[in-house]
């Protein structure tokens, strides 16, 4: 949100937003015969009630003076085609694309996941698996063939053969030969979203049934279930292995070597910096990024590391696939609360392939409100006109199309025309999937199509569909337009009419006006004592700087402030006697205070720049105010005084 969207809400209060119950909508007033309702007039009176606070304000009788005074400068905006600048209509572009946003996605599912997400977060799951691959866009019969096949060992499994074979011997995943499916720890958005949901759906011990993801069919069993570790900040020292006998020998040396150093007091900073291998860390006293289980690609580093303490902060050398290490703890950080990563986790959903869901159910909603229809005519004559070229790129379109002019899909009553649906796959053809036979993918293609005009049609009707979203972009487009107005008619004219400023000025000289004041020294201290030897350095001509060296320790301190002071101020005691020189030390409430008067100054009008940034803001009240008189006179207001007893009535 800009700059200006600040300004003019604190411009201008009666903008419309919100909602008055109970209101008869009437015409209230004309502009030039243009009608202003009552209903409309009531909500922002509601809305602003309790925001203003000049009591004149609350009347309606002023109130509605101005709020024709705020309608006629919409109007005159309108007048100056200030609506059609770039710089407007993209601001108000951008501000529509961000509000419907919160329209545009079922909030009810995305609060079911944002919620499922976090209480997922809360374990960690070890898990291992079998995957027999099938693209997502197989045939039905290769699709069948891989459910078959994952069932098979699933049967098998389940009448007592092991695990971790049968994913050496089958599992498509190629580090399966390796670790036999074993996956490790992992929490939520760690995998694809049907694998997680199977493996947390998964008791520990059990298998699961099949799950279908987009590498393929899976079966997963659950190793351990652990709460969730958090995350914790290291540092370490690596010393890496060669992979040769003798190597490895000497980096077991080298790493217990360096132990002994850290056993005798040596810092572990220094001896990372001079020792580690790592060289990304070795500079930084070995310190890593903070890390969560499943982020390293080393189980037995993330172990070691979740299992010190401040109370045992350095491990013992211990050796990964990497080498050696020694581990310091620094910091734990654990689970944050919900209300803490609720936005991120939403964040992480809309990027997530959970999004489909909520996207899916949208368009189920909406399908039922609008009731879509498909020519199915016209759309086998369009499935006809595809052939397999489309997959080597090299599809054309039609030279002639006039036949396809024809509506093949309407949304309550727009039309989408089948050159619309066309010239949609034309775009998408070096990026399609790669679906066969050409049918099937023209239907997946238009599924897509339809999908995304249903949810078209529906973010541009949403002022039709909500009020509020209604009654906010009309806050946001006049309050735009009364910005770009104000700067033009009012604000500039404030700034750069330098003799209208100083005629202001000079006719308005006893409302800029200094009181009495002196110019001097107040010290004050909620201990006496302080305050009493500020005094006496104060005689003695003390520098304020060594006034505080001195007296500013052991937790006690005096504030010394040098500068102008009017009278009445609530900077020092009341009874404060007005002569030059060092007052007695007085008390107000819990303070002590002593005040040195240099120069006494009398009341007097300030000069043209010292009131300068008042004047300007007075003279563009002024300004305003002339104007509104004068806008007035441009338009014929007719007010229906009938309809405005009635709302004043029903708003008492």
């Amino acid at each position: 949100m800009k700059i200006k969207w600040l300004l003019f809400c604190l411009f201008l209060l009666s903008i419309p937003a919100g909602f008055a119950q109970n209101i008869t909508k009437e015409v209230l007033f004309t502009v030039d015969g243009e009608p202003f309702y009552t209903d409309e007039f009531a909500r922002v009176y509601k809305k602003n009630i309790d925001l203003v606070k000049d009591e004149s304000q609350k009347d309606l009788n002023q109130y509605l003076d101005l709020y024709i005074g705020y309608k006629l400068k919409i109007i005159k905006a309108n007048k100056l085609g200030l609506q059609n600048g770039t710089a407007y209509q993209n601001e108000l572009k951008s501000y529509r694309s961000q509000l419907a946003k919160n329209y545009l996605t079922d909030t009810k599912v995305t609060e079911e996941l944002v919620a499922e997400a976090y209480e997922r977060s809360k374990f960690e799951i070890k898990a291992a698996h079998i995957l027999i691959s099938c693209d997502e866009n197989a045939s039905p019969a290769d699709t069948l063939k891989a459910f078959n096949k994952i069932s098979e060992i699933r049967n098998r499994i389940t009448k007592g053969e092991e695990f971790g074979k049968l994913a050496k011997e089958f599992s498509e995943d190629p580090s399966a030969k390796e670790n036999s499916g074993d996956l490790g720890f992992f929490s939520v958005f760690r995998m694809v979203y049907p694998f997680e949901s199977g493996a947390y759906k998964t008791a520990v011990g059990k298998i699961s049934n099949p799950v279908r993801t987009r590498f393929g069919y899976h079966i997963i069993k659950v190793l351990e279930k652990r709460a969730n570790r958090g995350e914790v900040n290291v540092a370490h020292i690596m010393i890496a292995k060669p992979g040769n006998t003798d190597g490895d020998a000497k980096a077991k040396v080298k790493i217990a070597e360096i132990y002994q150093k850290l056993q005798q007091g040596e810092k572990f900073e220094t001896l990372a910096e001079m020792y580690s291998e790592d060289q990304s860390t070795a500079k930084k006293g070995g310190v890593l990024n903070k890390f969560a289980s499943g982020d390293l690609t080393s189980e037995e580093f993330e172990d070691v590391a979740f299992s010190l303490s401040a109370e045992k902060a350095i491990s013992e050398p211990f050796e990964t696939e990497f080498g050696w290490h020694i581990v310091k703890f620094l910091q734990r950080f654990p689970m944050k609360p919900f209300q803490e990563v609720k936005s991120d986790l939403e964040s992480r959903i809309k990027k997530d392939e959970r999004s489909r869901k909520i996207t899916n159910s949208l368009v189920e909603k909406l399908t039922a409100k609008y009731s879509p229809k498909t020519d199915q005519k016209t759309y086998k004559a369009v499935e006809k006109i595809f052939d397999d070229s489309f997959y080597k790129g090299e599809w054309k379109l039609p030279a002639d199309t006039k036949a396809f002019e024809k509506t093949i899909y309407t949304v309550d009553k727009q039309q989408y025309k089948a050159i619309d649906f066309i010239q949609y796959v034309e775009k998408r053809q070096k990026a399609a999937p790669d679906v066969k036979p050409i049918a099937k993918l023209v239907e997946n293609l238009y599924q897509s199509f339809t999908a995304e005009k249903l949810q078209e049609y529906y973010n541009n009707n949403l002022e039709n569909e909500f009020s509020e979203f209604a009654d906010i972009m009309t806050e946001y487009r006049d309050g735009l337009l009364l910005f770009d107005l104000m700067e033009k008619e009012i604000w500039q004219k404030a700034k750069t009419d330098t003799i209208g400023l100083q005629n202001f000025y000079n006719s308005n000289k006893s409302a800029y006006r200094w009181k009495k004041r002196f110019e001097g020294i107040i010290a004050s201290s909620v201990t006496k004592d302080l305050v009493t030897k500020t005094k006496k350095a104060l005689k003695n001509k003390t520098a304020i700087a060594d006034i505080k060296k001195e007296l500013n320790k052991d937790g006690k301190s005096v504030m010394i402030t040098e500068g102008t002071f009017d009278e009445n101020s609530d900077a020092y005691p009341a009874t404060l006697a007005w002569k030059e020189g060092l007052s007695e030390v007085l008390q107000k409430g819990d303070y002590f205070y002593v005040i040195e008067i240099k120069k006494i100054l009398p009341a007097a009008d300030k000069t043209f720049e010292e009131a300068k940034g008042k004047i300007i803001n007075d003279y563009q009240q002024y300004l305003e105010s002339n104007w509104v008189t004068n806008l007035k006179k441009d338009f014929k207001i007719d007010v229906n005084q009938a309809a405005f007893e009635r709302v004043k009535a029903a708003l008492k």
